[in-house]
């Protein structure tokens, strides 16, 4: 049975598309999933897990100001593109727990989709342990960025009908 990220890299190999991704809470595990896909080589342009404020502020141009928070999510999908040259990226950001962070709930997480003819941005809230919200919060990423990549297909499907 085939996973959401095998999927992806069935997209991105089809249509050329590159891709990249931001993440925070998950510390590497969202770049781990793409990474063990099918020809990753070919099509994954890798990540930055910015764990730190300092790390978003400085090298994804997050604004100064809290990291939960849409913002955040956005700046860093559109600052990890920027940065690896991907057509596409996904960002995470939030309160993986135990504990609140910037007055936000644990589990309270915080995606964005940066592409070429694509941003979008989306709070969800997990229940769970720590390691439940980060499991949930990569499934999650990775069928936005599933449906990023199909909405590219389909806009090149009829870009080549014309």
């Amino acid at each position: 049975m085939s996973t959401v990220a095998d999927e992806i890299a069935a997209l991105a190999t089809r249509n050329g598309l590159t891709i990249a991704v931001a993440e925070s809470l998950t510390a590497g595990h969202l770049a781990a999933a793409l990474g063990a896909a099918p020809e990753a080589a070919d099509w994954f342009r890798g990540g930055v897990v910015a764990y730190s404020r300092h790390v978003k502020h400085r090298v994804l141009g997050v604004p100064e100001g809290p990291v939960v928070c849409e913002t955040a999510a956005a700046a860093m999908a559109v600052g990890v593109a920027a940065l690896m040259g991907a057509d596409l990226a996904v960002a995470v950001t939030g309160a993986g727990g135990p504990d609140p962070q910037d007055g936000h709930p644990p589990g309270s997480v915080w995606f964005a989709v940066a592409g070429r003819s694509t941003r979008s941005a989306v709070h969800h809230r997990f229940d769970g342990s720590p390691e439940e919200v980060i499991d949930r919060t990569v499934e999650y990423a990775l069928r936005l960025l599933l449906t990023a990549a199909e909405e590219i297909n389909a806009v090149g499907r009829m870009a080549g009908a014309d």
